[in-house]
């Protein structure tokens, strides 16, 4: 039979490993596909890289769009990345009526309805489970084997960067910024790392997830993000204390009155299975009504893991190549014209449990007046630490975990507690989440 021509855009660390896993299983690959899988046709600005990978088994080019625009390509795979000129390749590929697999999730997260209006007004596939955790199938759990069920919620790990960082300042005690130089000098943490350490990364793959979960459109500029750069090694050492860990989370929950999308430090029972995911590894939890809480985990990051979510969506694109469009799996899970404009809940409406630990003064009274201030404001008490204050020392830290409540009336009552003459400074705050 006939093989599938790609064209691969870019053979870096992921292009790389595509193109050698992709020769290293043809047989397999093959068999499960029906057909053969071939890269025809490989872009890369760095040729000599290119040529090094790939040899004189493709065309090699260093002009993108050559390829996007030969008819002789079936399939363009996307793995420059960004929002620039990936979108313009993207839009250009499906223009020309060529199906598309990319690993790109800033790009979908931001551009995702635009680029998916424009495949399903040509009739191609856009497929993306590269985009978020790796080699772990989630898209296609999302997508296909939890389609009998209403998705509650999710929540994942889904940055290995920031879940190194945790998972070292946890082990070793020592600050964010010694263990950030740490992951660097390793290689888990980019030059710039930016868009890992400030939540962003993380934003865009819950941003994905969450509309495949529950049939919105993509809607990254409505997500709260928060990164791990503020946490102080001791809220990790108190918060052992209470049976829980601290893990840069990406939450996406469906309510009445709309869906919550956020990221930021969140504290999980211990005993959670999720928060014992260590080091660079991602997991997905996906609590759905008809089958309760699922687990997905694996590697979220490097060549062939990422390579893995690629050739899947290469094998998937081959077999439904000659389908109807109207037979395919929809790019969002529910079918475009069922597609809910449901709007994403602000922070202030977020109903979720709290950590919160203040510096006071070691005096009689200040721990009542704490209390009455919750109290008005609706929030209960779950859980206690008092510190001992050190010998000589006039102020002592109070620890507290609060039982759920909405956001604006944590933060009003965080604010008043702040204006006691017997609290310094500013409070501690970070969310809590039981995951069950």
């Amino acid at each position: 039979m006939k093989p599938i021509n790609v064209g691969l855009l870019g053979i870096g660390t992921v292009g790389g490993g595509t193109f050698t896993v992709l020769k290293r299983n043809e047989e397999e690959i093959t068999r499960r596909a029906g057909r053969p899988i071939r890269i025809t046709a490989v872009a890369d600005k760095n040729l000599e890289l290119a040529r090094k990978v790939a040899g004189a088994d493709a065309r090699l080019t260093d002009d993108a769009f050559s390829v996007v625009a030969d008819p002789e390509i079936d399939i363009v795979v996307e793995l420059i990345g960004g929002y620039g000129v990936a979108k313009e390749l993207v839009l250009a590929a499906i223009e020309n009526g060529k199906h598309v697999v990319t690993a790109n999730k800033a790009l979908l997260a931001v551009h995702g309805n635009e680029i998916f209006a424009a495949a399903q007004s040509r009739g191609v596939m856009v497929a993306f489970e590269a985009a978020v955790a790796g080699g772990i199938p989630i898209i296609k759990a999302l997508r296909e084997g939890l389609s009998a069920n209403r998705i509650q919620w999710l929540a994942g790990i889904i940055n290995g960067t920031t879940n190194f960082i945790l998972s070292e300042m946890r082990d070793k005690g020592l600050p964010f910024a010694d263990v950030l130089k740490e992951a660097q000098a390793l290689g888990y943490a980019e030059a710039d790392p930016t868009f890992d350490i400030e939540g962003v990364d993380a934003a865009h793959k819950a941003t994905i997830m969450s509309a495949i979960a529950f049939g919105v459109p993509m809607q990254f500029d409505a997500a709260h993000v928060e990164g791990i750069t503020k946490l102080d090694s001791i809220d990790i050492q108190y918060v052992e204390q209470l049976g829980y860990r601290i893990k840069l989370l990406g939450i996406s929950r469906m309510r009445p009155e709309g869906i919550e999308l956020r990221v930021h430090p969140t504290l999980i029972p211990a005993k959670r299975l999720i928060a014992n995911v260590e080091g660079a590894m991602n997991a997905v939890v996906v609590h759905g009504d008809a089958v309760g809480a699922t687990l997905y985990y694996g590697k979220g990051a490097g060549a062939e893991p990422t390579a893995s979510a690629v050739i899947a969506d290469l094998v998937d694109v081959t077999r439904l190549h000659t389908a109807d469009p109207e037979h395919r799996v929809p790019h969002l899970a529910f079918q475009p014209d069922q597609v809910r404009d449901l709007k994403v809940l602000p922070i202030e409406e977020v109903v979720t449990s709290y950590y919160l630990r203040m510096r006071v003064e070691d005096k009689p009274g200040v721990l009542a007046d704490i209390t009455r201030i919750l109290a008005d404001s609706g929030i209960s008490i779950e859980a206690m630490i008092q510190k001992e204050a050190p010998e000589g020392a006039s102020q002592t830290d109070i620890i507290m975990l609060t039982h759920s409540t909405i956001e604006k009336n944590a933060n009003a009552a965080i604010a008043k507690i702040e204006a006691l003459p017997v609290v310094q400074g500013r409070i501690t705050r970070l969310r809590m989440e039981s995951l069950q």
